[in-house]
């Protein structure tokens, strides 16, 4: 069997590309999301002043200036972050799959002019964008709404003669964080680079996958992954790294888990074959 000759360099400057891109991403998420931390920040240290003023109609004022300015950082949050949305499903995501097509190219030494932007990849990519981009906006709205529910409360608080509780309400409002569905908690550095990493390798990896189906023909699929790393979950004890896998599940499966490192590289000599029992 006839095994094509591969690029290891290919493969490491791609890893290299690509972790330079997910820690941009990451950092310009979690830098938006600062925005909501620092408003909250500052509304409560300006909310527990007013419990020091008798003047009834003045900290009535002063509650409704702070109010109005934490919203108005909310809007600045909100706005920066879909900037960065944007940004990303039309330019970094596209430039993610190119690149994921391109390594795939020059792993086996095939010259990278045979990719272009054809109706095919087009259409991936317009998916793919659409897809991840609801998925981001989807946190965005949720970072939105967990904020306008800690100002509610916030100025409940300082209604009251006790005037507002911090420690609880940043309890019961942590804006440094992101709700999983699970209703754990995360550090909002944390998931913006998982979510990140998870969106533009599997970006990528759908690049690698469609350049081996419309450009070479290919059927067929070589895994490079972390040793340990099962196909379709970490723990998976169908390990992924070093088998042959149909285009098919490569698309299923781009990835394994979030952080995941996992590759293709393609295998048109395989085509027509019968691997592992496959088609």
């Amino acid at each position: 069997m006839t095994t094509p000759v591969r690029t290891p360099q290919a493969g490491l400057e791609h890893r290299t590309e690509i972790l330079a891109l997910i820690v941009a991403a990451a950092g310009r998420l979690t830098a938006a999301w600062h925005r909501l931390t620092a408003a909250q920040d500052v509304l409560l240290r300006r909310l527990e002043r007013l419990r020091a003023s008798r003047d009834n109609v003045g900290s009535l004022a002063a509650l409704r200036l702070a109010l109005n300015d934490f919203n108005r950082a909310v809007g600045d949050f909100d706005r920066e972050a879909r900037v960065f949305a944007e940004r990303w499903a039309a330019t970094d995501l596209p430039a993610a799959y190119r690149d994921g097509a391109l390594r795939a190219l020059r792993s086996i030494n095939r010259p990278p002019a045979m990719f272009t932007w054809t109706s095919p990849h087009q259409m991936a990519i317009t998916g793919l964008s659409a897809q991840y981009y609801a998925d981001l906006v989807g946190r965005m709205n949720e970072a939105v709404r967990r904020a306008q529910a800690f100002a509610r409360a916030a100025r409940d608080q300082a209604r009251t003669p006790q005037g507002v509780r911090a420690a609880d309400l940043l309890a019961a409002h942590p804006l440094d964080t992101v709700v999983y569905a699970n209703q754990a908690r995360h550090p909002v550095q944390g998931w913006a680079r998982a979510a990140t990493a998870a969106q533009i390798v599997s970006t990528a990896n759908r690049g690698a996958i469609n350049v081996a189906r419309y450009e070479l023909g290919a059927q067929w699929m070589e895994v490079v992954d972390g040793p340990e790393c099962g196909w379709v979950s970490h723990p998976d004890g169908d390990l992924a790294h070093g088998s042959i896998r149909a285009v098919e599940e490569c698309e299923i499966y781009p990835i394994a888990h979030p952080g995941c490192i996992r590759q293709f590289i393609p295998r048109p000599d395989l085509t027509g074959r019968l691997v592992d029992g496959g088609l």
